[in-house]
């Protein structure tokens, strides 16, 4: 790892010199302060002082609707067809520590262990280059800090990560993909800064956390039979509405459902995401349904992200993003319920 500097001055000038050999996600304003990473076509489509974006990275690379191949129906035979793949290579700019970290997360889901591969999902991961951007003013929902290994300016899974100092950016080198983009725009490196910089400044940014909640042993507690059966599983169910606002912005999650869309003998079957937090989701056939009531599903939704997943993965399903905080329309606070839990042990 190497670290550099580029002046605020000279990042625009980068992000369109990039934009001539490959296509550039970023943070771009889609309405009135609604930030969604899309597709740009000039540097000065990106948004740089923010707190997060609506929908996190993950509709970049685990994508809201999929296509995944079309079908013909032949009178003795079901011919089936790849679609064309995507070719190019990508720039994602501007994720943030937590969005850095979801990532590393799904890796473990569509690629475990290289066995299990998502060739749709692991498609866009390689050729993708990914330019994270720490927090400078972590906001009032932010948890980051209480998970292990993350902080406002934590690389994660970064090939580059910037971090904002006075009047530029320190700029930190992780992977061979970020040597090579560095190397190739040299002209808009320099030498300055040192791992100590990002020390001091990590501290200075750590301070002005807002919030924080003690997660020590919560995936032990969770998997005690009489949190398991609580009532308090009920307590909380009676707020929730089931909107799965939740699901759809949080970072980590990645349920779906395949469809079909066809016309004549010809269709489409197609990936979008769901959410367990919906009735039918665990419906099964004969109308059985393991999970009937609200109560199941609300206690699913934490027990995935606070003890199930850390079972599978051995890391935590939540990345203290906010996001799921700031959007309930009736404020379930995953933080108030870590807090609740560790009172019912």
């Amino acid at each position: 790892m190497s670290t550099k500097a580029i002046d605020k001055n000279k990042l625009s000038e980068l992000l369109n010199s990039l934009l001539f050999k490959q296509t550039l996600i970023a943070p771009v304003e889609a309405e009135e302060d609604i930030l969604l990473f899309k597709n740009v076509e000039s540097a000065d489509q990106v948004v740089l002082d923010y707190q997060n974006t609506i929908t996190p990275v993950k509709d970049w690379f685990f994508s809201q609707t999929e296509e995944l191949f079309e079908f013909k129906n032949k009178i003795t035979e079901l011919e089936i067809n790849d679609l064309p793949a995507t070719d190019g290579e990508y720039i994602l700019f501007g994720a943030r520590p937590c969005d850095l970290k979801s990532v590393e997360l799904l890796d473990l889901v569509f690629d475990e262990d290289g066995e299990f591969s998502d060739s749709f999902y692991k498609e866009k991961r390689d050729r993708t280059t990914i330019i994270g951007l720490s927090c400078s003013e972590p906001g009032a929902y932010c948890f980051c800090n209480s998970l292990d290994g993350l902080s406002p300016t934590a690389t994660c899974n970064a090939d580059i990560m910037l971090t904002e100092m006075d009047g530029d950016y320190l700029v930190e080198v992780l992977t061979d993909k970020g040597e090579k983009l560095v190397s190739d725009n040299s002209s808009y490196f320099s030498d300055k800064y040192s791992e100590e910089d990002k020390e001091t400044r990590t501290e200075e940014i750590v301070s002005n956390m807002k919030l924080t909640v003690d997660v020590d042993d919560i995936e032990a507690i969770m998997q005690k039979e009489d949190v398991y059966l609580s009532d308090y599983w009920q307590e909380l169910s009676l707020k929730c509405l089931g909107c799965a606002v939740c699901t759809y912005i949080c970072p980590t999650c990645h349920c779906y459902d395949i469809r079909d869309y066809s016309r004549g003998n010809a269709g489409i079957r197609y990936r979008c995401w769901d959410s367990c937090m919906f009735n039918d989701f665990t419906e099964a056939a004969g109308d059985h349904n393991p999970r009937p009531t609200r109560r199941e599903r609300v206690r699913q939704r934490f027990m995935h992200k606070l003890r199930f997943f850390d079972e599978r993965y051995g890391d935590t399903g939540c990345v203290g993003c906010g996001r799921c905080l700031e959007k309930c329309p009736v404020n379930l606070d995953i933080t108030r319920v870590i807090s609740d839990v560790k009172e019912l042990a």
